[in-house]
């Protein structure tokens, strides 16, 4: 089963299940800016009793869950992995967080296209907001190029306002500011 299959297998099963959702990460970063690869699919789910163990049996036995829940570093979020038979690929289903920006991003999620299937993705402007901020708690530069390669590409089609509320919330401002600047004009 190739890593797309896989998280293909996965958007069927939360949609088939009815948990609410979205693809985050690179997948959603590589949706609305240029793309990258990626060793893992993020998912944003609501938890519910029992949601995992519906997940586990929708899959099948070519996905090795874990049901034991972790606490994942760079989101502070708790988390489920996916393991893939036969793959170094994972598949982790984060938590919805109660933190103001996770719940309102979750609440603007949209329609949109991973791999050619219809599914549930943060807005472009909460990749930018997210990636900012791991960028800067974490200084993972992947995620400030992520957040380069959407304002590349999406420029005047993002919501500054809300970019800004929000980059000013979180102390990212100056970070978001000096990434804008970085991008080279066309």
């Amino acid at each position: 089963m190739s890593d797309d299959e896989a998280t293909l297998a996965v958007i069927d099963a939360l949609e088939d299940l009815a948990i609410p959702y979205m693809v985050v990460g690179s997948f959603s970063s590589n949706v609305y800016g240029i793309p990258r690869s990626t060793q893992d699919a993020d998912f944003v789910i609501q938890l519910e009793p029992q949601t995992i163990d519906r997940i586990a049996a929708r899959l099948g036995p070519d996905f090795q869950v874990d049901r034991q829940m972790s606490f994942e570093m760079a989101t502070m979020t708790s988390r489920h992995e996916i393991r893939v038979s036969g793959s170094p690929f994972k598949i982790e289903l984060f938590h919805l967080s109660d933190r103001p920006h996770d719940q309102e991003r979750f609440r603007r999620r949209c329609r949109g296209q991973v791999q050619g299937r219809d599914t549930w993705l943060p807005t472009a402007e909460d990749v930018v907001i997210t990636k900012l901020n791991w960028a800067h708690r974490i200084g993972r530069s992947k995620d400030a190029d992520d957040v380069k390669n959407v304002l590349a590409v999406q420029g005047d089609a993002l919501d500054w306002d809300y970019i800004h509320s929000w980059a000013d919330r979180h102390g990212t401002r100056a970070l978001l500011d000096e990434i804008r600047r970085s991008i080279p004009p066309l």
